[in-house]
Protein backbone atom coordinates (compact mmCIF):
# COMPACT_ATOMS: atom_id res chain seq x y z
CA UNK A 1 0.00 0.00 0.00
CA UNK A 2 1.02 3.60 -0.46
CA UNK A 3 2.66 5.31 2.52
CA UNK A 4 3.19 9.08 2.45
CA UNK A 5 6.39 10.07 4.28
CA UNK A 6 6.83 13.47 5.98
CA UNK A 7 9.83 15.59 5.08
CA UNK A 8 11.68 15.00 8.42
CA UNK A 9 11.68 11.21 7.77
CA UNK A 10 12.65 11.33 4.11
CA UNK A 11 16.31 10.97 5.02
CA UNK A 12 15.40 7.29 5.52
CA UNK A 13 13.38 6.77 2.33
CA UNK A 14 14.70 9.44 -0.07
CA UNK A 15 11.10 9.62 -1.33
CA UNK A 16 7.84 11.33 -0.38
CA UNK A 17 5.83 8.13 -0.95
CA UNK A 18 6.82 4.48 -0.64
CA UNK A 19 5.15 1.08 -0.80
CA UNK A 20 4.85 -1.21 2.22
CA UNK A 21 2.75 -4.18 3.29
CA UNK A 22 0.96 -5.35 6.41
CA UNK A 23 -2.44 -6.39 7.65
CA UNK A 24 -2.18 -4.05 10.66
CA UNK A 25 -0.50 -0.72 11.25
CA UNK A 26 2.10 -2.48 13.43
CA UNK A 27 2.99 -4.89 10.60
CA UNK A 28 3.19 -2.02 8.12
CA UNK A 29 5.62 -0.12 10.37
CA UNK A 30 7.77 -3.25 10.80
CA UNK A 31 7.85 -3.64 7.02
CA UNK A 32 8.87 0.01 6.63
CA UNK A 33 11.65 -0.55 9.18
CA UNK A 34 12.83 -3.63 7.29
CA UNK A 35 13.03 -1.58 4.09
CA UNK A 36 14.32 1.62 5.77
CA UNK A 37 16.18 0.64 8.96
CA UNK A 38 15.65 3.00 11.89
CA UNK A 39 12.49 4.70 10.62
CA UNK A 40 10.14 2.87 13.02
CA UNK A 41 12.00 4.12 16.11
CA UNK A 42 11.38 7.69 14.97
CA UNK A 43 7.61 6.99 15.06
CA UNK A 44 7.16 4.40 17.83
CA UNK A 45 8.53 4.72 21.37
CA UNK A 46 10.02 2.15 23.74
CA UNK A 47 6.55 1.31 25.11
CA UNK A 48 5.39 0.39 21.60
CA UNK A 49 3.15 3.47 21.33
CA UNK A 50 2.97 6.13 18.64
CA UNK A 51 5.22 9.02 19.66
CA UNK A 52 3.30 12.15 20.72
CA UNK A 53 4.64 14.27 17.86
CA UNK A 54 3.60 11.72 15.21
CA UNK A 55 0.15 11.49 13.64
CA UNK A 56 -0.82 8.56 11.43
CA UNK A 57 -3.82 8.63 9.12
CA UNK A 58 -5.35 5.75 7.21
CA UNK A 59 -7.54 6.94 4.34
CA UNK A 60 -7.57 10.41 5.96
CA UNK A 61 -8.79 9.08 9.33
CA UNK A 62 -6.41 9.50 12.27
CA UNK A 63 -5.58 6.21 13.96
CA UNK A 64 -4.12 5.68 17.43
CA UNK A 65 -3.96 1.90 17.64
CA UNK A 66 -1.07 -0.09 16.18
CA UNK A 67 -3.45 -3.03 15.71
CA UNK A 68 -5.59 -0.99 13.30
CA UNK A 69 -6.48 -3.32 10.40
CA UNK A 70 -5.25 -2.38 6.94
CA UNK A 71 -6.30 -3.31 3.42
CA UNK A 72 -3.92 -3.38 0.41
CA UNK A 73 -5.86 -0.49 -1.16
CA UNK A 74 -5.43 1.80 1.90
CA UNK A 75 -3.32 4.94 1.87
CA UNK A 76 -1.31 5.68 5.01
CA UNK A 77 -0.07 9.18 5.72
CA UNK A 78 2.47 9.89 8.43
CA UNK A 79 2.72 13.43 9.77
CA UNK A 80 5.34 14.76 12.15
CA UNK A 81 4.81 17.89 14.19
CA UNK A 82 7.65 20.38 14.17
CA UNK A 83 8.50 22.63 17.08
CA UNK A 84 11.02 25.24 17.87
CA UNK A 85 11.32 28.80 18.84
Amino acid sequence: MKVLIPTPLRSYTQQSAVEATGTTLAELLRDLDRRYPGIRFRMIDEQDAIRRHIRIFVNREQVYDLEWPLQPSDEVQILQALSGG
